[in-house]
């Protein structure tokens, strides 16, 4: 079955937008390593696009995690699928989201890492739906506010679909 699919973002913005943050990750590390923690599998394609563009030495580190257990609704904590192959301790670290929206897989994860003592760690999300917020995680970087719709492209899929499309959709019924 085929769905339509609305360009919210173009591609062209999209690239751009990361350029930009890329740009300020560089200069607010300065001077320093910076640890890239993916969280998969929506964040792939824009951590790659991201780590080409920062100017700072990157080294990058996967995880994958839950917090909707066999459920349709946060369960109140993380289930950690694919842990870090990397001790964190000491380091520069920024988790690297795809899309932020209850907030509640990120408020715990955040938890987590922080118990790891990085040095310092931030979060960098390349959409934020702020409307459907309940927790509260601040995310350091954002690439775009966009308003409650169901999105694909740019590692965001539609059972496992769309996540290759170079842009942010909008999926229609």
């Amino acid at each position: 079955m085929e769905h339509q699919i609305d360009v919210m973002i173009s591609e062209e913005k999209v690239d751009a937008r990361i350029c930009e943050l890329a740009q300020q990750i560089s200069e607010d590390y300065a001077g320093k390593e910076l640890h890239l923690i993916v969280i998969l599998k929506g964040s792939v394609f824009f951590a790659c696009e991201l780590a080409k563009r920062i100017t700072v030495p990157v080294t990058m580190d996967f995880m994958s995690v839950s917090s909707y257990g066999n459920g349709m609704v946060s369960a109140g904590h993380i289930t950690v699928k694919k842990e870090l192959d990397e001790d964190i301790e000491g380091k520069d670290v920024i988790i690297v989201e795809d899309i932020v929206d209850s907030g509640n897989t990120l408020f715990h994860l955040r938890n987590l890492l922080e118990g790891r003592n990085p040095a310092s760690l931030k979060i960098i999300t390349l959409l934020d739906k702020p409307d459907r917020r309940v927790t509260d995680v601040i995310t350091d970087y954002c690439g775009f506010e966009i308003p409650d719709e169901f999105v694909v492209g740019y590692g965001l899929d539609y059972a496992q679909k769309y996540r290759n499309l170079p842009y942010i959709g909008v999926v229609k019924a």
